[in-house]
């Protein structure tokens, strides 16, 4: 009989330790996943990250500090440049995709960026410099930033996860966002900014 009423407490000490393992949340029931993940717990793979183009401010290749919320309702296509670049030449395509379609809502944007074998090596007045007396670039440029590595400017971590290609992988990199600043297509360096693919993604982006 003794025995028993001891086993009896044993059980009962038992029950309540389980209950207790029950409110540690590394050993709770599993739920439903909730809307916008996925079953593995990840972030669903139609939404992509939370803001948009707009929420940016920058500070411009002539110093001053602008919010790229300037840009609400025109499509945009964000271009990691560079002035020493086999690439570069495509400053003079950027610019007639500028003012081909700047009357319609569209303007190019260019980041200067010096991640790539080092190809942008001026400070900001003097790639505006370049910019300008080389190939009449009249699109808004940028202060040159990090747009890949530990040091990566925010603005390229919200471009390179709402376009999933990984990392941005050399100069003149092409992101094209939509007239509520929600990234649309990314376009790698070999696409030329005249190329039919990339304009008949902006010309629909335009008309939407």
């Amino acid at each position: 009989m003794k025995s028993l009423r001891v086993g009896s407490v044993v059980f009962a000490v038992l029950v309540g330790a389980a209950a207790l393992v029950g409110c540690d949340g590394g050993s709770q029931p599993p739920t439903s996943p909730k809307a916008g993940t996925d079953p593995a717990g990840g972030a669903a793979a139609q939404e992509g990250p939370k803001g948009s183009l707009h929420d940016f401010k920058m500070k411009t290749i002539f110093g001053e500090e602008r919010s790229l919320g300037d840009f609400r309702g025109k499509v945009v296509l964000v271009v990691n440049t560079a002035s020493e670049c086999g690439y570069t030449p495509q400053y003079a395509g950027l610019e007639k995709l500028h003012e081909r379609f700047e009357a319609k809502g569209f303007s190019v944007l260019g980041f200067p960026s010096n991640d790539f074998g080092a190809q942008e090596p001026g400070t900001d007045a003097e790639i505006a410099t370049f910019c300008t007396s080389k190939f009449g670039v009249k699109f808004p440029m940028f202060s040159k930033i990090t747009v890949k590595g530990s040091d990566k400017h925010p603005l390229y971590t919200f471009l390179t996860q709402a376009a999933p290609a990984g990392e941005v992988k050399w100069n003149f990199e092409k992101f094209l966002v939509g007239k509520d600043g929600v990234v649309l297509g990314r376009f790698p360096s070999a696409v030329e900014p005249e190329d039919e693919k990339l304009v008949g993604a902006l010309e629909k982006a335009l008309g939407s």
